[in-house]
């Protein structure tokens, strides 16, 4: 059986990634999606392994001793990490594994993991971005400008990437994503370890 590969999706807020995402993980079965641990609380309707992995502090700093995330990084005064567990389980499973983290998350996964395949999702346009971050109405006319500020800094590194999707359309993000994971499986050295029996 083959083994499932890590594709590190990265991409400013407000691009879209979880609508793309959500329908590729429709339009692909045998696919993992990597659920974060965290060491904030839950809100109404989170559930525990779905959402997040929800961990006490004292947990997270034993795994972060012991080497068990990919990732991890403090946020406004909480935790966030992606563990090693999980994705390997999934990988050894067959299954390939999408890991939904920014920039600075996905540096530290490879260089822990140089084979993962890394792909930035940008928008068409700054100026779509920001109809984008505005038509959420979640956010004050500051934190747009904030969030478009990290965006271009973020896309200052979108050339280290393997890939590079332009979020026009869902269903042109979704057909890219599937070609190159698609792709990514076709490379010989699986093909050739596939015919001769290894």
């Amino acid at each position: 059986m083959r083994r499932g590969k890590t594709f590190i999706i990265s991409g400013p807020s407000g691009v879209g990634k979880s609508t793309v995402l959500s329908a590729l993980l429709e339009k692909r079965g045998n696919v993992y999606f990597s659920v974060s641990a965290t060491t904030r609380d839950p809100r109404p309707g989170e559930e525990n392994g779905v959402h997040y992995h929800f961990l006490d502090v004292d947990t997270f700093r034993k795994w972060i001793v012991n080497d068990e995330f990919l990732e991890y990084a403090e946020y406004v005064g909480n935790f966030y990490g992606t563990p090693k567990k999980y994705v390997d389980t999934a990988m050894n499973q067959g299954k390939d594994v999408i890991l939904d983290i920014e920039v600075q998350g996905a540096i530290q996964v490879t260089g822990k993991r140089p084979d993962v395949v890394r792909i930035f999702i940008a928008p068409p346009s700054w100026a779509e971005l920001e109809r984008r971050l505005t038509e959420r109405g979640t956010d004050s006319q500051e934190k747009i400008q904030k969030r478009l500020l990290r965006a271009k800094v973020e896309f200052q590194t979108a050339h280290t990437y393997d890939y590079f999707v332009i979020n026009d359309t869902v269903e042109n993000a979704v057909r890219e994503l599937d070609a190159i994971m698609t792709a990514e499986h076709c490379k010989p050295k699986e093909r050739m370890e596939i015919i001769s029996g290894r």
